[in-house]
């Protein structure tokens, strides 16, 4: 495929906790000092995991790329890309404390405007959202009218199931903006990120995200989330695919039991799975073959689900293996430009604001 591709998922790395402290108020900078308070780990991302970076995107130390001109050399220029989305893993959402959270998010979210998207246009970002709802509201309205900001990320393991009506003034305001929802792999440990405790492992947490991405779909659809906000898209990024239709099946028979339990819900939810939510592509959970790809594309029922993404700098495929093989030139171009254009209505405006 010649067409520029669009990478929804892309992962600017911070190369410190100073780097922040141009773009937070004094009180926090001094605040953050006096603390000794030098980095914010986040176990769902183990620095020196292999997973965590792919190793020939590494340093020469080791560390992870930070530097928009890695990302340029990497990926942007390497394969294409004409638009790339950056959604920052910085876990701002981590602090107890609303107003330490929602300090982290404004800093990150104004380092990621001035140091990136400044420098590059083929760049645009998600509004990494704080741990509380007012605030993450309020983050919204301050960034909506910069376009290049073209949706809003949490994690898919928070505080309280995402579709639970204290959410909805988020997804008023996600509306209203035509900004969709990006709802990303990871946990602030406010809960055990397994039904049945805490693991022992980074292995059964990685693992337990899809179980994570399945409590927030079915809280977003039995809720009515997407009733209430016809106009709302959801995007799961790093959610893996395979488990989507499998799950769809037993909600979608559930639904048909109890379906008094949620009058609201006039069709299956699999129909607002169709109409609303996408997944990225990377990682992928099945074998990268053809005759696979084919009955996976087949249980999902439609072209126009997924969305192309690297995942930089995650390691989930080797050398320039970017999409899957099997997959013809047809969809290759839904997946990787049709889609993601669909999906995001600030990528179509053709201008930033």
């Amino acid at each position: 495929m010649t067409e520029a591709a669009i990478d929804c998922d892309l992962h600017p790395g911070l190369p410190s906790m100073a780097s922040l402290f141009p773009y937070m108020d004094q009180h926090w900078r001094t605040s953050l000092k006096e603390r000794g308070v030098s980095q914010l780990e986040s176990a769902s991302w183990p620095p020196a995991a292999p997973s965590t970076v792919r190793a020939d995107w590494r340093g020469p130390k080791g560390e992870a790329p930070c530097t928009l001109a890695t990302l340029q050399a990497q990926v942007l220029d390497r394969w294409n890309v004409g638009t790339g989305i950056l959604n920052p893993l910085f876990p701002a959402q981590l602090p107890f404390s609303r107003d330490l959270s929602a300090a982290f998010a404004r800093a990150v979210n104004d380092w990621i405007r001035a140091e990136w998207l400044d420098g590059d246009k083929r760049l645009r970002a998600s509004i990494l959202l704080p741990n509380a709802i007012e605030e993450s509201v309020a983050e919204i309205e301050r960034l909506a009218p910069d376009h290049r900001f073209v949706q809003a990320m949490t994690l898919c393991m928070g505080e309280i199931p995402l579709g639970r009506r204290e959410w909805w003034p988020v997804y008023e305001a996600l509306s209203r903006h035509d900004i969709p929802l990006a709802i990303h792999a990871g946990s602030n440990w406010r809960h055990p990120v397994t039904s049945v405790g805490w693991p022992s492992y980074y292995l059964e947490e990685y693992t337990a995200n899809s179980m994570g991405f399945q409590a927030s779909l079915a809280s977003l659809i039995t809720e009515g989330v997407f009733v209430k906000f016809p106009k709302l898209k959801v995007v799961l990024l790093e959610s893996g695919v395979s488990w989507l239709p499998s799950f769809l099946w037993r909600l979608v028979k559930s639904w048909k039991g109890v379906r008094f339990e949620v009058p609201w819900l006039d069709r299956p939810p699999s129909e607002y799975v169709r109409d609303h939510v996408r997944l990225s592509i990377r990682p992928l959970d099945v074998p990268e073959e053809a005759a696979t790809m084919a009955r996976l594309m087949d249980h999902l029922g439609s072209d126009e689900l997924l969305l192309w993404s690297s995942d930089w700098p995650h390691a989930h495929f080797e050398g320039d293996a970017t999409v899957p093989q099997g997959l013809d030139q047809a969809l290759l171009k839904k997946i990787m430009v049709d889609n993601p254009l669909a999906t995001y209505a600030r990528l179509r405006e053709g201008a930033l604001a």
